[in-house]
């Protein structure tokens, strides 16, 4: 799951496909995101203390992320992530149409950089 809170995603199923809109949360635990303008639905309120008015509530409500595509700002298409590992050793989501750069996801890490790779050592120490 590489799509992130602020990010800007293409809905591919559903009612609304083919709308273009920002993540505002993502729920990893049940595997949604709530998109802003998608999904809504009206929610009739009752009235109360507090709403003395009452009427109709207009809410999101999530929607799969495997319905769900980012928008790579450097090429402008609907994609899909990938993650990498850099020579530094910082970990990053990547565009897997034109390769760009869509942001970090972990800080360097000196197991995964160039220099301890290319000297021989094992990516990851095991007990002997």
């Amino acid at each position: 799951m590489l799509i992130r809170t602020g990010d800007t995603v293409e809905v591919i199923a559903g009612n609304d496909r083919g709308e273009r809109s920002r993540v505002i949360k993502v729920d990893r635990a049940t595997g949604k995101a709530i998109v802003e303008g998608v999904n809504g639905v009206k929610k009739h309120i009752r009235r109360s203390q507090k709403y003395p008015q009452g009427g109709v509530l207009k809410k999101d409500m999530p929607v799969q992320l495997s319905n769900l595509k980012f928008v790579c700002t450097a090429c402008g298409g609907a994609v899909r992530l990938g993650a990498r590992f850099l020579d530094d050793g910082v970990k990053e989501r990547f565009c897997k149409k034109c390769g760009a750069s869509a942001g970090q996801i972990a800080p360097a890490k000196k197991a995964h950089s160039a220099s301890a790779t290319a000297k021989g050592k094992p990516a990851t120490a095991g007990k002997k």
